[in-house]
């Protein structure tokens, strides 16, 4: 076993995104951790105080007095626990892509030694950790998982945006590859989680309890969104139906819209990968993936049908979206949905504009070939959709909104940031 106590630890993050920063911030303020991305811009704004993902301010970056950034892997070579926060995504197949943890976990085996442990926050499908990863670390390090070296599993339960339930608000589930590991793993992260930890009794355990819960709300997002397809041909608000069958106490206060993001909209498809490799066909949760990867489509339809309800020739005409991050209040462009939405109404030969405060026009351009415009101009759009709710889109008022629109045109809202009687359509 290994002999390391909580207070020999020198700790090393491996990944600086949305949930590896705020991790390495927290236990910076206490204990030496090294912070390592191989995005070497990133690295170079952290050493100037500044996220560019909003996640960490100024001053809490400052705050951490232990930590330290680098791209460079020897500074590795002085921690003696791992932690990989590295993404999870997925392929053009819908496949889980375990690319950037093979990576990471071939980085690990060149710098671990006897004793060490690395634990893995990453979301993934049950069995990962020791199938996949832990068999690189030992290729590449040569020593003996289990008897060299050991590993844990807490799964990343960050919330892009949120600045209410934070990396140390939220309870955070632990484990480890023998009882003792799972013990010091536990307790080390005991000291930055005021929320408590809840120990699971295996990697295994830790990993699926990570993949249900954004599989469970991705269902939930599912019926509502269908929901909202069938009141719609029946004639009925759904934000009415919802706020009338909200008045019972253990009705689910979820919406329809958009499931977009690194973690709903990927993460169901580990599981299903994970049950139709173990010889099962998870239908409910292949259907509600279905229902919410063609919401974008469904909307895009919606638009030109009430364009079309008011004489407004599609062709040629043009629309503005307003929102192109995953969520509200967020710069988050990770897998956002918005893209099915430009991609059908550019399907109809409509000129798109898309404005979003949050979005950055470097990423958008980089990521998506999107250029968001800096503002609307009155008197210009044939067609407006709503489709992010940010606060700033919130604050403008129908008013505002209504004098981009040409006259005729039609304000489509999604996502219920206006009153019913100030839009044409919601959804």
């Amino acid at each position: 076993m290994s002999q390391l106590t909580l207070d020999q630890i020198r700790l090393g993050i491996i990944g600086l995104g949305y949930v590896g920063l705020p991790l390495a911030v927290e236990f910076g303020k206490y204990r030496s951790v090294v912070g390592f991305d191989i995005n070497q811009s990133r690295i170079e704004e952290l050493k100037k105080a500044e996220d560019s993902t909003l996640e960490v301010s100024s001053e809490e970056l400052k705050s951490a007095a232990h930590l330290s950034f680098t791209s460079d892997i020897e500074a590795l070579q002085q921690c003696n626990v791992y932690i990989v926060t590295v993404p999870t995504p997925i392929n053009g197949q819908k496949q889980p892509d375990l690319t950037p943890l093979i990576k990471a976990s071939e980085t690990l085996g060149k710098v671990v030694s006897i004793g060490d442990i690395v634990i893995y926050e990453s979301t993934v499908y049950p069995g990962a950790t020791e199938e996949d990863c832990i068999p690189v670390i030992e290729q590449v390090s040569g020593l003996k998982y289990n008897k060299d070296f050991f590993a844990g599993y807490s799964p990343e339960r960050i919330n892009p945006g949120d600045k209410v339930h934070r990396v140390t608000t939220i309870k955070k589930v632990t484990s480890g590859s023998t009882p003792e590991i799972a013990d010091l793993v536990d307790a080390l992260y005991g000291e930055i989680i005021i929320a408590g930890t809840h120990k699971a009794s295996s990697i295994r355990v830790a990993e699926a309890a990570k993949v249900i819960e954004n599989t469970q709300r991705d269902l939930n997002i599912a019926l509502v969104n269908e929901l909202a397809i069938i009141f719609n041909k029946l004639g009925i608000d759904t934000e009415e139906v919802l706020e009338a069958a909200g008045t019972k106490w253990n009705f689910m206060p979820f919406r329809p819209g958009l499931v977009g993001g690194h973690c709903i909209g990927i993460d169901p498809y580990y599981l299903t990968y994970k049950a139709q490799a173990a010889g099962y066909i998870p239908d409910v949760i292949l259907s509600g993936r279905r229902i919410n990867s063609n919401m974008g489509a469904y909307v895009a339809d919606e638009l030109v049908k009430g364009m079309l309800r008011k004489r407004i020739h599609v062709s040629g005409s043009r629309i503005l979206i307003m929102g192109f991050t995953f969520k509200e209040n967020c710069p988050d462009l990770r897998n956002t949905r918005i893209t099915d939405i430009l991609h059908t109404l550019s399907g109809y030969g409509a000129n798109i504009d898309v404005y979003d405060p949050w979005a950055s026009v470097e990423e958008a351009q980089a990521e998506y070939q999107i250029t968001p415009i800096q503002y609307p101009e009155d008197g210009t759009y044939d067609a407006i959709l709503l489709a992010v709710a940010h606060d700033e889109f919130k604050s403008l008022g129908a008013d505002v909104i209504h004098a981009w629109g040409k006259d005729p045109h039609l304000l489509y809202d999604i996502k219920y940031v206006l009153p019913a009687d100030q839009v044409d359509m919601r959804l």
